[in-house]
């Protein structure tokens, strides 16, 4: 009698793409942006591993750092939400989520 051969993995199970916090665009490589930084969020005496954070692409890390400045990133845009309400970030985002993720964009 012939033995039966095991099951096998191949092909591996497709992962599933990661998609950015703030532009929503499946991206194959997201950073780890610090909602509070970590600069601002010593001083308030907080652990750097407790501090919020959100998986941003890198355009959208690149666009939020060359805008803000750290301080009021801790103050008045800690959030998300936040960030979305400004005004200039809509505007990225609306125009960012027109672009294909595999494409390098260059930030301002």
């Amino acid at each position: 009698m012939a033995r039966r051969l095991p099951a096998t993995s191949w092909p591996p199970p497709a992962t599933a793409v990661p998609i950015c916090a703030l532009c929503e665009r499946a991206a194959p490589n997201l950073t780890e942006h610090h909602l509070i930084p970590r600069s601002q969020g010593r001083r308030r005496g907080t652990r750097v591993p407790d501090l919020p954070t959100a998986a941003l692409c890198g355009p959208c890390h690149k666009f939020l750092h060359r805008t803000f400045s750290n301080a009021e990133l801790a103050q008045d845009y800690s959030t998300v939400d936040t960030l979305l309400r400004h005004e200039d970030v809509r505007r990225f985002v609306a125009w960012i989520r027109k672009q294909p993720a595999s494409r390098s964009v260059r930030v301002r």
